[in-house]
């Protein structure tokens, strides 16, 4: 027997591309985004690239009836982008910054100096209380030669990590955001298999949007179609996932996405598409044991485990090339300083010629002598800058690969304990003298 009351929550999550005076008519756009949400009956809403405070406090201003609670959580050079609004009282909020987020001389995608981040807001929804993380993880740029995987792996594992410490007092989370993973990428399934989180994809009971739950289309007039092979018609890279408790079930009762334009407008509110979801709160009280629901999850929990061990293993299987690749680039760095020292020191041996020999002439052209020891300065510092940098990336990259090899080793430890691995233990044991694993499958 169990007693249910139901809470139903709207939540949207839509990358509004905010770059001031670079995307395509940002402040048409955020006028409309703006009429939408007043519009509309949303009671949480996750922005990503909200890269403006100005453009947040417009937002603030126009939704101060409609969703009187927000927050802006500020990072990096120019801001994580990242925006909430809530219908319910925000109680307490909290950002982590992710440890690495691409290359500061790849200027030209920018990322770094967004200062990529999962922001976290407390909320009180009825009786439940509510974690809800939004992020925005680096982008891919090339699926051929993808740089960045290295960091967006470590990226999603920290991700994973900070979800599972700080939602342990959550009757129910929620997850938004730009994840830049497809469905069935590395990071993307290291992120669900390890938190429990669920697709609202994959779980919703109706769906009504782009083909396969797209998010980037190639529809959109905003999108170069260059930039999606090779995945013509487009890919899925954002996301709402969720998960429940003991105290709470979270069902996924419809999601809809934008489909590449607006009626009565002549262009799209972003780049990509907006995502809103319709979820279901149940509350129950459950006569059931916390014996009963572990004896009917282990054989399920087992498999997960398993899988998950693979998962990890993969992971830091890319950590590791990512390690040698930042090892090769500091070594490389370090050859060029050391380059540029030895020249530094040549043009200082032939600056002491004319004292050494009393009446001779400098061999060089002042101006050349100026220009190569401006060069030298430069290559130093430039090196010295880049040393230090891959010094940090090589730290970052050790950490979480030491992180995942522990993580393994608890994993395969937490396997060994289950029955199924061991099915003669399971009828050799006394009903009565039964006590719970320390490796059960947590309720």
């Amino acid at each position: 027997m169990a007693n249910t009351d139901s809470v139903n929550v709207r939540v949207l999550s839509l990358n509004c591309w905010g770059i001031r005076y670079l995307s395509k008519h940002c402040p048409q756009r955020y006028a409309m985004i703006g009429d939408m949400l007043c519009r509309e009956e949303h009671d949480i809403v996750l922005l990503q690239e909200v890269w403006s405070e100005k453009d947040y406090l417009s937002l603030k201003r126009k939704l101060a009836c409609s969703h009187p609670h927000s927050n802006y959580f500020k990072s990096g050079v120019i801001g994580s982008g990242l925006a909430i609004f809530s219908k319910h009282r925000i109680h307490d909020t909290f950002l982590f910054r992710y440890s690495l987020n691409g290359y500061p001389y790849m200027a030209h995608h920018g990322d770094w100096f967004g200062g990529k981040a999962v922001g976290m807001a407390i909320l009180n929804i009825g009786s439940l209380t509510a974690n809800v993380y939004l992020t925005h993880l680096h982008a891919e740029y090339c699926r051929d030669k993808d740089l960045y995987l290295p960091h967006r792996v470590v990226q999603a594992w920290e991700l994973q990590q900070f979800i599972r410490h700080t939602s342990a007092g959550a009757d129910v989370v929620i997850l938004g955001g730009d994840l830049n993973m497809h469905p069935e990428d590395l990071g993307n399934r290291l992120l669900r298999s390890y938190t429990g989180l669920r697709d609202c994809y994959l779980e919703t009971a109706k769906f009504d949007g782009c083909e396969d739950g797209m998010t980037l289309i190639a529809d959109n007039p905003f999108i170069n179609k260059k930039e999606l092979f090779p995945f013509e018609k487009g890919i899925r890279i954002d996301y709402i996932l969720f998960k429940g408790s003991s105290k709470a079930d979270v069902y996924c009762d419809f999601m809809s996405t934008t489909k590449g334009s607006v009626p009565d407008h002549p262009f799209p509110y972003s780049d990509h598409e907006a995502l809103t979801v319709g979820l279901r709160l149940e509350t129950h009280t459950s006569t059931e044991t916390g014996r009963d629901r572990q004896s009917k999850n282990k054989d399920s929990a087992a498999g997960k485990l398993a899988e998950l061990v693979d998962i990890v293993t993969e992971a830091r299987t890319e950590v590791k090339v990512g390690l040698h690749c930042a090892e090769s680039m500091r070594y490389t760095a370090k050859r060029t300083g050391v380059m540029g020292l030895a020249l530094l020191f040549l043009e200082l041996a032939i600056a002491t010629v004319p004292w050494l020999a009393l009446g001779a002439e400098q061999p060089f052209p002042r101006t050349s002598f100026y220009l190569l020891a401006a060069l030298c300065f430069a290559i130093l510092l430039t090196t010295f800058l880049l040393y230090i940098f891959y010094t940090i990336e090589l730290k970052s990259l050790q950490g979480a690969e030491d992180q995942m090899r522990l993580a393994v080793g608890s994993l395969q430890e937490k396997l060994r304990g289950f029955p199924l691995a061991q099915p003669h233990n399971a009828q050799q044991r006394p009903p009565k003298a039964h006590k719970p694993s320390a490796f059960d499958p947590e309720e």
